[in-house]
């Protein structure tokens, strides 16, 4: 049985949270958590909050302990999300367009046994 976690809206750009998903895409839980913790970016505190959150939507439909059932990271992406437009004075009185970026992540887990 596998089990969903989304994070939408975060105000990362889709490009540096892609960095941090790559780190952990296909890890094994506890392997995965650690290595959030210890990665040096701001979006791994959001990715690592969000995998907990999936471990306990995995426990919670499966009504067993997660680690006793060996559960693997089985799918993780990054898609953008919505973009704030604002205007920055640029030289000679032109604007200059400013895009905020964010993004939504998406992960599944899924048990080897």
């Amino acid at each position: 049985m596998e089990a969903i976690a989304k994070l939408n809206n975060c105000p990362t750009s889709p490009r540096k949270m892609r960095l941090v998903v790559d780190l952990v895409r296909g890890k094994n839980v506890e392997q995965a958590l650690n290595i959030l913790k210890y990665t040096r970016k701001h979006a791994a505190r959001d990715v690592e909050k969000l995998l907990i959150s999936a471990i306990s939507n995995w426990e919670v439909k499966n009504a067993r302990n997660a680690q006793d059932a060996d559960l693997y990271i089985a799918q993780i992406k990054v898609d953008g999300g919505s973009m704030l437009k604002r205007f920055r004075p640029a030289p000679f009185g032109r604007p200059h367009k400013i895009r905020k970026r964010s993004n939504h992540v998406t992960i599944i887990l899924d048990s080897l046994n």
